[in-house]
């Protein structure tokens, strides 16, 4: 079986260890330890739902109204009762005291754990010591990690990756390796949740505002398919992006600030189960009552 096999296939992993104990327990107490080890794999990968919100971006077009749908959003995502939430990205459009305060009274009435992600409009388009302090002293860490349910969710800085900054860049980078190394040899599933995509066609394509720089892109897509990351969450787009790069689901959602392909404001609800693909749909922002959009699974 190869590393790669063992790393991205929870059986196989919970199997390859159990086997490497072969030669030290006799035959049955063996198949009972592989037997038991597997069970407890299968029972930590529970199903469950997660929102993904992105760029609620407050203070974009219109102050008041933004506040008032990412207000809307929070009422919605309560009603119902997803196990956590993750913000992509994009909070506030111009970081300061009055516009993170009022991200944060708004994002206190979540009734569910919520999970937030700096965007370029948090940190900076070119992110400095200050614009970092102030974004981990208002909002919290800009990158960490937390598992839930036999997953393990890993938020990144991707203004990082968009426009190093040094030793902050570097120490992020040797964080999320070793990161995603730890998960994958635990067994777990693995979503990364960012603010850039990786990319919004192609691979290869140019460097642009929607993707990362193509070293960092390639050097990140090879760690994805080495650790078996299954799901990219990001934001930034404002329009509705699902790509694919071998078994990793890349997708940016709609806003509750701005949508140019003038898809409806709203989050998007995750059914993440034991395997892939997992389902997920649009809900809409209303003031009445919640409507869905089914999205075709890819």
């Amino acid at each position: 079986m190869s590393i790669r096999n063992r790393l991205t296939n929870p059986i196989a992993a919970c199997l390859a260890r159990a086997l490497r104990r072969a030669r030290e327990i006799p035959g049955l107490v063996l198949l009972a330890v592989l037997l038991a080890s597997c069970a407890t794999l299968l029972s930590q990968q529970q199903p469950f739902d997660l929102v993904q919100m992105c760029d609620p971006q407050i203070g974009f077009v219109d102050y008041a109204a933004e506040l008032a749908r990412f207000r809307q959003a929070v009422q919605q995502i309560n009603e119902l009762k997803p196990d956590f939430v993750l913000i992509c990205g994009d909070l506030v459009n111009s970081p300061g005291r009055k516009s993170f305060a009022d991200f944060n009274a708004a994002k206190a009435a979540f009734k569910v754990p919520c999970y937030c992600v700096p965007g370029n409009h948090d940190v900076g388009e070119a992110p400095t010591p200050e614009s970092l302090g102030f974004y981990r002293n208002s909002i919290g860490p800009d990158y960490y990690s937390f598992e839930h349910k036999g997953c393990a969710i890993i938020v990144v800085d991707t203004q990082l990756w968009k426009a190093p900054l040094p030793q902050e860049s570097t120490k992020h980078d040797a964080w999320f390796k070793e990161t995603l190394e730890a998960a994958a040899k635990k067994g777990l599933r693995i979503i990364v949740a960012g603010h850039i995509p990786l990319f919004s066609r192609v691979p290869e394509e140019p460097n642009g505002h929607d993707n990362l720089p193509l070293e960092k892109r390639l050097e990140l897509l090879s760690l994805f398919e080495r650790y078996g990351v299954q799901l990219m969450l990001a934001g930034h787009t404002h329009r509705t992006l699902i790509v694919q790069y071998k078994q990793t689901l890349i997708v940016a959602s709609q806003t509750t600030s701005l949508n140019v392909d003038l898809q409806p404001f709203g989050f998007r609800l995750w059914h993440i189960d034991a395997a892939p693909p997992f389902r997920h749909e649009l809900v809409r922002i209303t003031s009445d009552s919640m409507t869905r959009s089914a999205t075709p699974v890819h």
